[in-house]
């Protein structure tokens, strides 16, 4: 499983950081991806994190899961480029699985894909998924998983193991993190 991490400046550096980390722990192929040219990104809070390639040069198409953290600038950043929106959009017409947290699932909704689905995100949000939205911690309907915001990060990321690996390697994974699953 190849998965696609877009990384735009303001991004919350927290669910970045953890998404990364316990996808990979879980064994699964990762790549973060700057929307620019220039891979350090400077995230919410002043971190930079060092993308291992730039959007444009990488084959979208080719990736299985689309992963969106967010932070409010780094949604607003993510939602002003038209290639992630695109690919929003292409990855759930393939059945593919597209994920979001904090402010990032207000991207799906934009983009069209939430009608008839269950969603959460950081509640300050919560209007813009507008029925789609439910108060939990993280939704998983059908190819789209969401997740509230930096304290459900880990979470989401293990569920994400969950749904890309299997119960299994979530559950191994999360015992090394110390954490319940």
């Amino acid at each position: 499983m190849r998965v696609l991490i877009p990384l735009a400046s303001g991004v919350e550096e927290l669910e970045a950081v953890t998404l990364i980390d316990v996808l990979r722990r879980g064994g699964i192929d990762v790549t973060s991806a700057s929307l620019t040219e220039t891979l350090p990104v400077k995230g919410s809070r002043g971190v930079t994190l060092l993308a291992d390639a730039s959007w444009a040069s990488l084959d979208v198409a080719g990736f299985d899961a689309l992963v969106l953290p967010g932070g409010g600038k780094g949604t607003e950043h993510l939602a002003a480029d038209t290639r992630v929106l695109d690919a929003v959009r292409s990855f759930d017409a393939a059945g593919k699985l597209v994920a979001a947290i904090c402010a990032a699932p207000t991207l799906l909704a934009a983009a069209g894909i939430l009608k008839g689905r269950k969603a959460t995100c950081y509640p300050t949000c919560a209007e813009q998924l507008g029925p789609a939205y439910d108060d939990a911690p993280v939704i998983a309907d059908g190819n789209v998983i969401t997740s509230q915001g930096p304290a459900t990060a880990m979470l989401f990321a293990l569920v994400l193991v969950q749904h890309l690996a299997d119960d299994e390697t979530a559950q191994h994974v999360a015992e090394g993190l110390l954490t319940q699953f």
